[in-house]
């Protein structure tokens, strides 16, 4: 599958990444209503998975980006418009994200399929859908994508997967989300991810945790030195980013995928955006619109259309299960 020309085409206010990244934060309204059911996982934790169920065969899996929930407004947007096809949803809430602390000193990174795979293989065992598909957005887009290129054997329910706005090098995006421009993004999720950690702390006191370093932590390498490494035994953030990031994983995919990040993304660096790798890939849709910022994508305003993403997900979906 070829790198495709983008139909994204946003009016004018959309075309300042920074608004196209914020609008659905600041001003998507819509609620969704999903029956929660909690899983356990082999290390005496738990997921919380919020299902939106309106009886098809298929079945997406839908994932968020780093300190999201099944709440964030993208994936209510998502699901809302995939269930108004027809198509069941589940999103994954990754651990410490679904409103209660999980179990463990850990949590979850940006690498962590393992997680994925427990909630694939409780879908398999308790449900009986003829189709999965994946659905990842930015950190969830790349364990979407890391999942699909490092799985030998993939489930044959799987059909095949989406992924937007990913990170796939995470050195990369973690340096383009230092800079100046990004300020407020980093500081939000800095500012939650400090937070948690330090009740993880006073949680299980005997940890090998430097407290001083995660609160004077200004950066992603900063955090993932001080917090990310040592949970997850990596020998530092670079470790973990080159061990993580999904790019390497993308020319063994043997199912279709579609991945689409656009452009103008402030998240992501050059690196981010595997040309090379996409190019004659047998399995992978890779589209980089000119406009979209990060898990953007509007088209236009509060009360008309603001799902073009939404809308070329379904068409992928129906695409690649038909």
């Amino acid at each position: 599958m070829p790198i495709v020309k983008s139909t994204y085409q946003p009016p004018l206010l959309f075309k300042n990444n920074h608004f196209n990244t914020v609008y659905k934060t600041l001003f998507y309204k819509n609620n969704i209503c999903y029956k929660r059911k909690r899983i356990a996982t082999p290390d005496d934790d738990f997921l919380d998975l919020d299902f939106s169920i309106v009886g098809s065969n298929t079945i997406v899996i839908a994932m968020h980006g780093l300190e999201g929930s099944s709440k964030s407004h993208y994936l209510v947007s998502v699901i809302n418009y995939l269930n108004s096809k027809k198509i069941d949803c589940v999103a994954l809430n990754f651990r410490g994200c679904s409103g209660e602390d999980n179990n463990q000193l850990y949590s979850y990174n940006s690498g962590k399929t393992d997680d994925l795979n427990v909630v694939i293989n409780y879908i398999l065992k308790q449900y009986s859908y003829k189709n999965i598909i994946l659905l990842g957005y930015s950190m969830g887009g790349n364990i979407t994508l890391k999942y699909m290129g490092e799985t030998t054997k993939i489930p044959s329910e799987i059909k095949g997967a989406v992924a937007i706005s990913v990170p796939c090098d995470l050195e990369g995006s973690s340096n383009a989300l230092a800079k100046w421009y990004n300020t407020v993004y980093i500081q939000k999720f800095l500012k939650t991810l400090k937070k948690k950690t330090v009740i993880k702390l006073e949680k299980f006191p005997n940890n090998n945790i430097d407290k001083a370093a995660v609160l004077n932590a200004k950066t992603f390498e900063d955090f993932d030195n001080a917090v990310t490494a040592p949970l997850f035994q990596y020998k530092n953030a670079k470790d973990y980013w080159n061990k993580c990031s999904s790019k390497p994983f993308i020319p063994a995919i043997n199912k279709p995928t579609l991945l689409i990040s656009a452009l103008d993304d402030s998240f992501l660096s050059k690196s981010c955006y595997p040309i090379k790798e996409a190019k004659n890939h047998k399995y992978l849709t890779f589209e980089m619109p000119k406009y979209g910022g990060h898990v953007g994508f509007n088209t236009s305003y509060v009360g008309k259309d603001l799902l073009w993403s939404e809308k070329h997900i379904s068409n992928y979906i129906e695409h690649i299960i038909s």
